[in-house]
């Protein structure tokens, strides 16, 4: 059961389906770049190369989380906000490496 915030206790596993769409509401912030990371390692493994993070808009500091992190991550090609249609700037999409 979710905490009253909607994020998971601390217990509670949370299974991620690996579609190119992931969505970090769920999610404590301090798991971010774990998460961020598998996910794209995981994504790249099943030949999904172009990937959408949804970090929302709120204050901003997920998103600065995100776009600190993917440039030092080997497997990302490039990675730019999300167009209106797609979330704007509450989401990332990620291009990564053919590998």
């Amino acid at each position: 059961m979710p905490s009253e915030e909607g994020a998971p206790f601390e217990d509670e596993v949370v299974e991620v389906p690996v579609d190119g769409n992931l969505d970090l509401h769920l999610f404590h912030p301090r798991d971010v770049k774990d998460l961020v990371t598998e996910y794209l390692w995981a994504c790249r493994q099943r030949g999904i190369l172009d990937v959408r993070i949804i970090h929302g808009k709120g204050t901003g500091a997920l998103r600065r989380t995100v776009h600190a992190l993917l440039p030092k991550l080997p497997e990302v090609e490039s990675f730019q906000s999300a167009s209106e249609a797609d979330g704007g700037w509450g989401a990332t999409w990620v291009r990564l490496k053919a590998g």
